[in-house]
């Protein structure tokens, strides 16, 4: 792994935004860069955001509804500055030991002895990588108090149980990601949530906000990776998946359904589509069959406004190339 960003990055070309500061990345890809995705659409507002995290150490919290891609918006980035990302995702199972690391029986020499093994915390402090808490607001409160201390851009990691002081790498670097803005579940779509202390929000430098794409940039993308439905009929079918998925976000935003269609989810479906040929076969599969009972009059709706038929009779030709 490299130790130092020196490869200066021209923005406007690779994210199509302008920085009044230089970024800098790295020469070589090494093992934990992510995958650079050529399709991927960058919001400017976001990109901006969290290229001054990597470029001004600047602490960066993305908040919206969830699909809206908060995680692989940073990736993306990281992919195309060549710095190592490593995502952690602070559900409840996620414990300070997780974080911080623990004593293991490991063999050495033909025996068996207790070490300290560093958990992804340590680690990452110490090295140039960036590193990404996602649902930052369901995480534990016994968590949130390890992290609060590594909020701050010269603060060092504390491990009581070993006497140690980590001091932080100049490169490493703090994202995260959340439904809410740490005042908890204010909406009732995001249960599980927690309030976050003030104190510790007022530790993220930049919170930003990511929305879900306008229908035109969804189609886009959907249709770059699903080389198979370029064509008049294909197009057709993916701007009715879009409008279909828009029409659960709004329902979803007002309280009507509680689970929302992502962009994966579309891709999903379009990649069912073409499997099994049958447009409502593949709706089912993809996501009506994972909603609520209850719901599911509502989302139908959604399908039969959209593809313009009701999905009981729904039946859509071949799509040849």
């Amino acid at each position: 792994m490299e130790t130092k960003p020196n490869k200066l990055i021209n923005t406007l070309d690779t994210f199509g935004v302008k920085c009044n500061f230089e970024v800098f990345g790295f020469e070589k890809i090494s093992e934990h860069v992510p995958e650079i995705d050529l399709s991927y659409r960058f919001d400017p507002e976001t990109t901006l955001s969290i290229l001054a995290g990597f470029a001004n150490n600047r602490r960066v919290l993305i908040q919206g509804y969830h699909g809206t891609g908060k995680s692989t918006h940073i990736e993306q980035v990281a992919a195309r500055l060549n710095w190592p990302c490593i995502r952690v995702n602070l559900d409840s199972h996620i414990s300070r030991i997780d974080l911080i690391g623990k004593d293991a029986i490991v063999l050495k020499d033909g025996k068996q002895i207790t070490e300290f093994q560093d958990g992804i915390l340590p680690w990452a402090y110490s090295n140039p990588v960036a590193l990404v808490f996602d649902e930052y607001d369901a995480g534990r409160p016994d968590v949130m108090f390890v992290i609060q201390r590594i909020l701050e851009t010269e603060g060092k990691l504390t491990l009581l149980d070993q006497s140690r002081v980590i001091k932080p790498n100049k490169y490493f670097r703090l994202f995260g990601t959340a439904n809410t803005v740490g005042l908890g579940d204010t909406s009732g779509l995001y249960h599980g949530t927690q309030q976050i202390n003030q104190g510790q929000m007022d530790r993220w430098n930049i919170v930003t906000i990511l929305n879900y794409l306008t229908n035109n940039e969804e189609e886009q993308i959907i249709l770059s990776k699903m080389k198979k439905l370029n064509n008049k009929n294909g197009k057709d079918i993916i701007k009715s998946m879009v409008a279909t998925a828009d029409l659960s976000r709004s329902g979803f935003m007002n309280g009507d359904i509680s689970t929302v269609m992502s962009p994966r989810t579309v891709l999903t479906w379009a990649e069912n589509y073409l499997i099994f040929d049958d447009i409502e076969y593949a709706f089912k599969l993809s996501f009506l069959n994972r909603c609520d009972e209850l719901e599911r009059p509502i989302i139908e709706e959604y399908f039969q406004r959209s593809f313009g038929i009701d999905i009981s009779d729904a039946k859509v030709a071949n799509v040849k190339e």
